[in-house]
């Protein structure tokens, strides 16, 4: 892994960082883009919350990624110190429902320094896992922020579909795209991660 991030169209970059900077925030000028990634954004009537969907395609089977997805606050900071300083669990184990974890990210994130996170849901059968964020840098900018990740066998391989829903803090904010885009990151080296394992 070597953390490297293909860059978006300048346009997009200046755009967002500039209203990042605004607010007193630094922006890293790195994001990815992968192909075969399918994205949608959808504003509900009279400006309501939004939501931004991706999905990709990975190569490892659907239950060695889940497994390996959901093993994330042990596993991630190991495998991706740029990305993750730490990811200390507060409440439960981490994993169930219900459980409360403080994530720490690397230089390798490209806003997002800090965030506590709430396991919202967890279905075992379905390989889908929902949470929300109730604290840290995000809510900077967004009044809420909610996202879950399914992952759906697809031949020898699987599709993950990532989702997120949120308002914004003032009409200034841009969207998530980066939020989305490092997901998508971690997917990708998670994926490779598995393959060599």
């Amino acid at each position: 892994m070597n953390g490297s991030w293909a860059k978006l169209k300048p346009s997009y970059i200046d755009h967002t960082s500039s209203i990042y900077k605004h607010l007193g925030k630094s922006l890293k000028q790195q994001v990815c883009v992968f192909p075969h990634i399918h994205l949608s954004l959808e504003r509900e009537r009279m400006g309501g919350p939004l939501t931004l969907d991706a999905e990709v395609e990975v190569k490892s089977p659907a239950n060695k990624f889940w497994v390996s997805m959901r093993d994330s606050s042990n596993l991630f900071p190991k495998i991706f110190p740029e990305q993750y300083k730490n990811i200390e669990v507060l409440e439960g184990d981490g994993k169930a429902a219900g459980s409360i974890r403080l994530i720490t990210y690397g230089e390798g994130s490209p806003l997002v320094k800090v965030s506590k996170e709430k396991i919202d849901n967890v279905d075992e059968a379905d390989k889908l896992v929902t949470y929300s964020v109730i604290g840290g840098d995000l809510l900077k900018f967004y009044k809420n922020f909610n996202g879950s990740i399914k992952v759906i066998p697809k031949g020898d391989g699987s599709l993950v579909k990532w989702s997120c829903g949120f308002e914004k803090a003032s009409e200034e904010i841009p969207d998530p795209h980066i939020i989305k885009d490092f997901a998508i990151q971690n997917f990708k080296e998670l994926d490779e991660f598995i393959l060599k394992a």
